[in-house]
């Protein structure tokens, strides 16, 4: 009796008319190994996928796990940094927030106005404006005046009231308190009232502006 060797034909995939939805268009690790093992169940059993092929694909979707569970990690530790700069943003108010300058600029309109921060009353003092040299531009005396964020206008102006070049110049007060004791401050200092967030950016209200606090080069206590 001869025996014939018979071979079964693969089952064909099967077929569908229904359209995939995949909006993000990505693969995931999941869908690789639907793949993988969809391509294991319709292999020809003739000619069958080898190992090194099943491990090589194997190794590929271990891979890809890895890089979206360090995509993930990384995901959670930026949104936990950003929730910890909000609360340090919180917890700065009331303090002093320095902008690591003194910096007033003078444009051609040949006038400014700029915020300057007195820690104490002033009794009576010197408000001084030197150029990018050190040279003294302009004093104005002040008295009177109340502790907190005052404005002030500079005409532009030097002492003997001829009109400088516009640019860049630096402000400090020395003053006596209402008890006689001497008090020292600059533009550039001043107490941080309020903080406001726009796209994730915290903003410090600096007297009349609000400033990224990523401009301020030092905080402490007020």
């Amino acid at each position: 009796m001869d025996v014939t060797n018979t071979l079964t034909t693969p089952t064909a995939l099967p077929t569908t008319t229904d359209t995939v939805q995949n909006p993000d268009g990505i693969l995931g690790k999941d869908d690789f190994l639907q793949l993988l093992l969809i391509e294991m169940r319709y292999q020809d059993p003739t000619d069958p996928m080898d190992t090194e092929k099943i491990l090589s694909q194997t190794s590929e979707l271990a891979s890809l796990e890895a890089s979206e569970n360090t995509n993930k990690a990384l995901e959670d530790l930026a949104a936990s940094l950003g929730t910890s700069q909000n609360l340090t943003a919180v917890s700065a108010i009331g303090k002093i927030a320095d902008l690591g300058n003194d910096d007033i600029r003078l444009d051609e309109s040949g006038s400014t106005f700029f915020d300057l921060y007195l820690p104490d009353p002033v009794a009576s003092g010197i408000f001084t404006i030197t150029d990018s040299s050190g040279n003294v531009v302009k004093t104005i005396g002040l008295e009177n005046l109340d502790q907190g964020v005052q404005a002030f206008e500079w005409d532009g102006t030097d002492d003997q009231g001829q009109r400088v070049e516009s640019g860049i110049y630096h402000g400090s007060i020395s003053y006596l308190n209402p008890d006689g004791e001497s008090v020292e401050s600059r533009v550039g200092l001043y107490p941080i009232e309020s903080v406001r967030f726009e796209n994730g950016e915290a903003y410090f209200k600096l007297g009349n502006s609000y400033v990224p606090m990523l401009q301020v080069k030092e905080i402490y206590g007020g």
